[in-house]
This record gives C-alpha cells, structure tokens and sequence, in this order.
C-alpha cells in the first residue's frame, strides 16, 4: 500500500486551504477546456465554421461575460463540495482507492461505466424536475438565460443547481470503489463533454451521428435543441433516458 503524509485535518484553517486548491484547479480546467475550443472554433477557424453553427445568431459580449462569472461562482461550489469528499476520503469515509490493481485491471473501465450511467440517471430526472415551473425560475433559469450556447456556458449555473449537481459525485464515491485515476479521468469527461455539448458546432462527423453507435451519445446538436425547445433532450451523456421516457427532440429523428 502507498503512504501518503496528509497535514492535521480538524483545523478549519486547513480546510479553506483545501477548498481554495479545488477552487483555483477548477477554475483553471474549465477556462482551459472552454478556452481552448472557444478559440479554435471562434476565433482562429471563425470562417471555416460560420455555416455549421447550429443557432442562427452568435452570443453576444454580454452574455459571455454574465456566463464567465455564473462559471467562477459555480467553480467556488464544485470547490466547497470537492473538498469535502478530500476531507472524507482522508478520514476513510469513501471507497477511492490508489492501487490500480486492487479491484483487478479490468474494473478500472467498469467502474468508469459505472459512474457514467448512475450520473446519467441522476442528472436526467433532477434535470427534469428543475424544469418544473416552480423550481426552474430559481434552480434553472440562469443556465437557460444563454439561448445560444457557447463553451462558456459549460459551467454557467445558479449556485442552487450547482451544489444539485456536484453532490451526487461524493454520494458514489462513498459507495462505489473508484481509483483516483479512473476519477481524475471521469472528471476530465465531465468538463470536456459539457464544452462540447455547449459549443453550438457539432463535432461529430455525420457517419458517427447516424450510427447505432453514435447515437447512444450527446453532443452538440442534441443538445442545442434542449436551449431551444426547453422540454426535450434532458440527457447528459447518453441518450438513452430520453428514448425510454420519449423525451427526445423529433428533430433527432429527422
């Protein structure tokens, strides 16, 4: 077993520490993930793009701006809840593990599987209910005020939603044995997919999109028609909650 030195963790002084390296770790791969597409597809292959975007208008200044700061505020959230689990898996409280053979090689991609579906399946039904009419204008609205998606609205969310979303991670971790680097790389899924899921280009050549395949998998286009019909497309990753429950845009199909 590997020993790993960790400093006195009862102290609230070490805590803030421990939430200001989340913070700023973050902070730094969302604007790194947003930024890096953001420039290719919007700045340095603007031209080459033009006819793809998939909204019939570009975002305005003003509302990159208002999703920059709604990411820095969900960023302090995702923080505070990151180091939490730290400080739980430091006390013994979850089942992360840092020998990768512990479980066997072969779990590693199982439990990657493993996280993927059971947030898929949280984040469909508690993405449904903020679409309620009384929970949405509090929870919800501030990620629907940018109709037009951008990299940018990857992390754009109201504080309340952003706490809904980052707890259901410390709740699998608790239960489900996950190597650091299966959950380092899922975390790294997470900020990607949400970039390109927002970036209002479709990625995904057509052969993909069409598919059996390619279309178990979110992307760009899927996506864009839940900013724009609000009632459709709920999904995360996979589609598959949205065909069971029929909750997916006709224009899918079309």
């Amino acid at each position: 077993m590997t020993e790993i030195l960790v400093p006195e963790t009862n102290t609230p002084g070490i805590l803030l520490v421990y939430t200001a390296i989340f913070f700023f770790a973050i902070l730094f791969r969302y604007f790194v993930a947003a930024g890096i597409f953001y420039y290719y597809y919007y700045i340095k292959n603007f031209k080459k793009y033009d006819e793809r975007r998939l909204s019939k208008r570009l975002a305005n200044k003003k509302q990159l701006k208002k999703e920059i700061v709604w990411s820095i505020k969900s960023s302090a959230i995702f923080a505070l809840v990151g180091a939490a689990t730290y400080w739980l898996w430091l006390k013994g409280h979850t089942a992360v593990y840092l020998e990768p053979h512990l479980y066997g090689y072969w779990y590693l991609p199982v439990s990657l599987l493993a996280i993927l579906l059971i947030h898929e399946t949280y984040y469909y039904w508690v993405h449904r209910w903020m679409h309620h009419p009384k929970v949405f204008r509090i929870v919800h609205k501030v990620h629907h005020d940018s109709r037009i998606p951008t990299p940018w609205t990857a992390f754009s969310f109201h504080p309340w939603e952003s706490l809904i979303e980052a707890l259901i991670l410390p709740l699998i971790l608790i239960f489900l044995p996950v190597n650091i680097y299966v959950l380092g790389f899922y975390l790294l899924v997470m900020t990607v997919s949400s970039v390109v899921n927002h970036l209002d280009i479709e990625i995904y050549p057509l052969w993909f999109q069409k598919s059996r395949f390619g279309k178990l998998f979110i992307g760009a286009t899927h996506h864009h028609h839940h900013h724009t019909e609000f009632m459709t497309n709920y999904g995360l990753y996979f589609t598959f909650w949205d065909k069971v429950m029929a909750t997916e845009s006709r224009k899918m199909k079309s």
